[in-house]
């Protein structure tokens, strides 16, 4: 019928619809006028059977209601919408035999392809999956065909922040550290060691909590702290997560932030720049992340490799962090 009426062949509405015609503007401005007053729309299972393609991308996140992981997801369904893509998201809990059934059932399900948000995979086992269909993995830094990798440079994020206290005048700085089977948070506490053992700052193994990434556990670790008698002027969080916590615990304790103590988050999510008081945080935009991680899936559906990279690491000073006046 929109062939009929705008004077075209099927083929040429199938191939304007694909964004492949070589027709003139005028000629596909006709046709889609035409589409628009019939109400068409392309029916997707008939277009999957002509093009071999289900127009779906599985996404393998860990905690879908995550703030972190959140911002990954819009970024992803954003970019996809625009290359009229789906995704399928669903969680692994960064339990390895989880993930792996989440990625069988998505398979079963014929997506065109698989974007994994860090996780416990190991790296066999994602470059054995790219050999039968398109990968792209964030969190690690990866080589192989059909798979793309995006990793953010966590050791330099927290040398940055660590930086950053030591310019204040701060020689002893806590460091709240995510659980170190994750492989950034394991980098993010070698680079804040690293740093301030560069700056000759205190490294007494006191100085270190370790923690879950969630707020409860900055929460608890920042007590873990404050009941251990442990001097310090500045806290480093290996995420905002913890920071929130660990920042509630400070409140209840009648320290203030940062008069009495300083405090640095990790991600510089959203909320952070609305906390009181506004967070000093290591930005890596997880939202782009996301956005970049659908751009180069559709990249290798459509033929193209694009490099696997690194993503710099920026530090958003806000009025969390001030110079130290004891």
């Amino acid at each position: 019928m929109v062939a009929k009426q705008a004077g075209v062949s099927p083929s040429t509405v199938s191939r304007i619809l694909n964004g492949t015609a070589q027709v003139s503007e005028e000629k596909q401005a006709l046709v889609k006028a035409v589409i628009k007053e019939l109400g068409f729309r392309p029916d997707p299972a008939a277009r999957s059977l002509a093009g071999g393609r289900t127009m779906s991308i599985g996404v393998l996140t860990q905690f879908i209601d995550s703030p972190y992981y959140g911002e990954a997801l819009r970024g992803i369904e954003d970019e996809l919408h625009k290359a009229n893509y789906v995704p399928l998201f669903v969680s692994g809990h960064w339990n390895e035999a989880e993930e792996k059934n989440r990625l069988f059932m998505l398979q079963e399900r014929k997506v065109d392809g698989i974007i994994v948000l860090t996780g416990k995979l190991a790296d066999e086992t994602l470059v054995e999956m790219a050999s039968n269909i398109p990968v792209v993995v964030t969190g690690r830094r990866l080589s192989a065909i059909g798979l793309f990798s995006i990793d953010f440079d966590n050791t330099e994020g927290a040398s940055l922040a660590v930086r950053h206290l030591h310019a204040l005048g701060h020689t002893r700085v806590a460091f709240i550290s995510g659980p170190l089977d994750h492989p950034d948070a394991a980098e993010r506490l070698q680079g804040f060691k690293d740093e301030a053992s560069k700056k000759g700052m205190a490294s007494d193994a006191e100085l270190i909590v370790y923690s879950d990434y969630q707020e409860a556990g900055g929460f608890r670790a920042m007590n873990t702290l404050l009941d251990a008698r442990v001097q310090f002027t500045a806290v480093l969080a290996a995420n905002d997560q913890m920071a929130y916590g660990a920042r509630l615990a400070l409140h209840r304790s009648g320290l203030r932030v940062p008069e009495d103590i300083s405090l640095i988050g990790f991600d510089d999510l959203p909320h952070s720049a609305f906390t009181l008081p506004p967070l000093t945080s290591v930005r890596q935009s997880v939202y782009e992340i996301g956005v970049s991680a659908a751009k180069a899936m559709i990249d290798i559906l459509n033929k193209q490799n694009p490099p696997s990279r690194l993503v710099a690491a920026e530090l958003v000073v806000r009025e969390s962090t001030r110079i130290n006046r004891r």
